[in-house]
């Protein structure tokens, strides 16, 4: 049950010593390239990283995390920039339209890069994560990392920027799991603040 592995995910910075089969890298992929997206757009791609030396060059490029060349696998979410002739804009003014003046000024680069989120490399990677646990490996988000630096690292084109870094592996220690906030601690119903009258 997915809810059974969410109960046991949790955050690990320090993985053994032990390689991930490629078959059950294939099931993580798989599970990345199933996950929905807007208009079925599909604007990413997965970078996987096995190779100790590049692993530790982006553990240096994310800020010297030391922790992160613990891991024997590394996939890099990486966001296909969409032409602003195709909507690459029109969503965030469509969201936020007293700044559409303020967001058609932004300089190209510099708006793709403020609006990958809206490229949801997020939900291929939870996806990925929750493949990894239940084949009993753990993972770990990085968002703390040089993102120009990685691109070159990776001889990306372009127009495919680094999202987001998952470090996955076994644990070397023992878990400890955090205490979550209760249902009633993050829900609303209808809206947000109750009719006081």
């Amino acid at each position: 049950m997915i809810l059974d592995l969410l109960n046991k995910r949790c955050s690990i910075r320090n993985f053994k010593n032990k390689k991930i089969s490629s078959d059950i890298i294939n099931l993580i992929l798989e599970a990345g390239r199933l996950s929905p997206s807007g208009g079925n757009e599909q604007p990413w791609k997965f970078g996987v990283i096995t190779d100790k030396k590049m692993i530790h060059q982006i553990a240096e490029i994310s800020y010297n995390q030391s922790w992160i060349k613990t891991s024997p696998l590394l996939i890099v979410l990486c966001t296909v920039i969409v032409e602003d002739n195709r909507g690459g804009r029109s969503i965030q003014k469509s969201r936020f339209p007293r700044y559409k003046k303020e967001i058609d000024e932004i300089e190209k680069e510099l708006y793709s890069y403020l609006n990958l989120e809206e490229h949801q490399t997020k939900i291929p990677g939870t996806h990925m994560e929750i493949c990894a646990l239940e084949n009993g490996i753990y993972s770990t988000w990085v968002s703390y990392f040089d993102v120009e630096k990685v691109a070159k690292a990776l001889r990306l084109p372009h127009n495919c920027v680094p999202s987001e870094i998952i470090a996955f592996g076994y644990p070397e220690n023992e878990l400890k799991l955090k205490d979550k906030k209760s249902i009633n601690e993050l829900t609303f119903y209808n809206c947000y603040v109750e009719d006081e009258r």
